[in-house]
């Protein structure tokens, strides 16, 4: 029998943020420590720009084959002990990517570590919308969208002033300390599913239920937002260090990974997209929100660091906003299994950061920072054109509008 939905306000619902918190936190920390120290990789390593990518690329492409495993599991495990495992095992590959000996045995480690982080993300968004009250699921999103941006900040800006001062080997040690120590916060805060019903699992339900969402009107233009969204977003972050630590600016390593600062604006404006999203509906924001991400991401070409730094600001704002509210729609539309339609938005996502970010390397070392800007909003056009088709996407039935 299905408990009631748990609404904000609760001492549950307090519990559940503190737990998907972390969560966010440390799926970010320990996905996205190793983007700023990418230049440091490419001289230890003697690599291009594109090849010392591939440290952020394997991980988060492992990362989204591996979501749709997970979804399948969670369907016959749990969301719980799959998303505290996922984390635990994080932490260890990430302590141990600090000793390896050569590129390659650096690249594995990544690579492991996205396969068994992906029990966290989309098993989070899934665990929410099972269990979190229709009128505050858009808070409840936010707050674990706002965990993850800390994350990314956290690990960005740590692992360049560490790496700056001592190493960078000493900066994803500590990366993966705190992630052992996130792990154990996440199983400590979080309740049990109690609205949580398995299902047979399998590949068969994995075919059968991806069918199903791809079906739906308006899941496949959510999916395609989720590539577009994070290829752009990452590419800016991947690649922006390299433009900033050239002779023409000329800052230390330490003061572009202190960029990731602007991630806060990242933590603010899910929250605030995701109540704005509750209040006037998902549709409505969207675009605006896009909006805001391309006028930031134009404001990049400038050669004044004071701009460079409001441009990002402004983009950051804008995509923590835009993957708000285009999570907590994907939640709220998706019909059973929903596991298996939030691991479908978040391989969209990682892979976006995967091939998205793999490619901007390429226009960096052909165009320049210019090349990659004029990618990069092509991509954003684009984006914000299927955000547009969504608002005229008819509502699903009064039990599961979205």
């Amino acid at each position: 029998m299905s408990h009631t939905p748990i609404a904000a306000g609760s001492h549950e619902f307090r519990r559940i943020n503190r737990a998907m918190v972390f969560g966010g936190f440390s799926t970010f920390a320990l996905l996205y420590c190793v983007q700023p120290l990418m230049p440091l990789l490419a001289h230890d390593f003697q690599l291009t720009p594109a090849q010392s990518s591939l440290a952020l690329s394997v991980a988060t492409g492992t990362l989204a084959v591996s979501l749709l495993a997970s979804s399948v599991l969670s369907e016959r495990y749990g969301r719980k002990p799959l998303m505290a495992g996922s984390m635990f095992c994080g932490g260890v590959l990430t302590l141990l990517a600090a000793f390896a000996q050569g590129y390659g045995q650096l690249l594995l480690l990544r690579a492991l570590l996205g396969l068994l982080l992906g029990g966290m993300p989309a098993l989070a968004m899934a665990y929410l919308s099972e269990e979190i009250a229709g009128p505050s699921l858009g808070h409840s999103m936010g707050l674990y969208i706002g965990g993850s941006a800390f994350g990314g900040m956290t690990g960005r800006v740590l692992a360049s002033v560490i790496s700056d001062f001592y190493d960078w080997r000493i900066a994803v040690g500590a990366m993966g300390a705190m992630g052992l120590y996130a792990a154990w916060e996440f199983n400590r805060s979080l309740p049990a599913s109690t609205n949580f019903r398995g299902g047979q699992g399998g590949w068969r339900a994995l075919f059968s239920g991806t069918a199903k969402h791809v079906r739906d009107a308006g899941l496949p233009w959510l999916f395609s937002l989720s590539f577009l969204l994070m290829g752009v977003f990452v590419s800016m972050y991947n690649y922006i260090g390299y433009r900033l630590l050239a002779p023409s600016f000329g800052l230390r390593q330490s003061a572009v990974g202190a960029l990731s600062i602007l991630y806060l604006l990242g933590i603010f404006s899910s929250v605030w997209a995701g109540k704005l999203a509750d209040r006037l509906g998902r549709r409505n924001v969207l675009w605006m929100v896009m909006l805001v991400m391309l006028g930031g991401l134009l404001l990049t070409l400038s050669n004044m660091v004071v701009l460079i730094v409001a441009g990002m600001g402004l983009f950051t704002f804008g995509f923590f906003a835009s993957h708000s509210v285009c999570s907590s729609w994907v939640g709220r539309r998706a019909r059973p299994p929903q596991a298996l339609a939030s691991a479908l938005y978040l391989f969209f996502y990682y892979l976006g950061s995967s091939v998205v970010g793999w490619v901007s390397g390429i226009v960096w070392a052909w165009a320049g920072w210019a090349g990659v800007v004029s990618m990069l909003g092509a991509v954003l056009l684009a984006a914000m054109a299927v955000a547009l088709r969504l608002r005229g996407l008819a509502p699903l039935e009064p039990a599961t509008t979205a």
